[in-house]
């Protein structure tokens, strides 16, 4: 009986120790749903843009990208074709490649054409560690208050977006 009782102790201890808190398991963009505090080397001048840059009572969307990721070209491709749809939303492209990868997106897409999009480089990985990144693209809605409303990870129906936006 004795040795039964320290199994079941030691059991107890065992498994409490291998479990994560819960607060490990889920992301911090969703423990926090505020749009996050960032600071970004905006295109084509590598000024600095900040969350405090984005203009109030506005959608913001971020979205985390790489310059050289097809779905991101496809993504790119799908919302510029709807762009009357949605553009009363700030979007924010971010990658954490270096300027000339970014250059070569921004200058592909015509990106300063549109007065409302944003790219620039992250050059810490801030928001990619924010967010978890585990795949490209990656899209964050946030609302006029700047509360998270939904993600769209890996390939993004542009449809899907407006519905959110709308």
């Amino acid at each position: 009986m004795k040795n039964l009782s320290f199994l079941a102790a030691f059991l107890l201890v065992a498994l409490s120790a291998s479990a994560q808190p819960l607060s490990d398991t889920i992301p911090v963009y969703k423990r926090f749903p505020e749009l996050p505090q960032f600071t970004i080397m905006r295109l084509p001048d590598s000024t600095r843009f900040t969350r405090e840059d984005l203009p109030r009572k506005k959608p913001s969307i971020i979205m985390l990208f790489s310059p050289d990721c097809e779905h991101c070209k496809h993504a790119m491709h799908d919302l510029l074709a709807k762009y009357d749809e949605w553009k009363n939303a700030e979007l924010v492209l971010v990658s954490s490649l270096d300027f000339e990868h970014i250059r070569k997106f921004y200058d592909e897409y015509q990106l300063s054409k549109y007065p409302n999009i944003v790219i620039g480089r992250d050059g810490s990985f801030y928001l990619g560690s924010f967010y978890k990144i585990r795949s490209y693209p990656s899209l964050y809605v946030y609302d006029k208050k700047q509360k998270l409303v939904t993600e769209f990870l890996g390939k993004i129906n542009p449809d899907d977006l407006l519905k959110v936006l709308n």
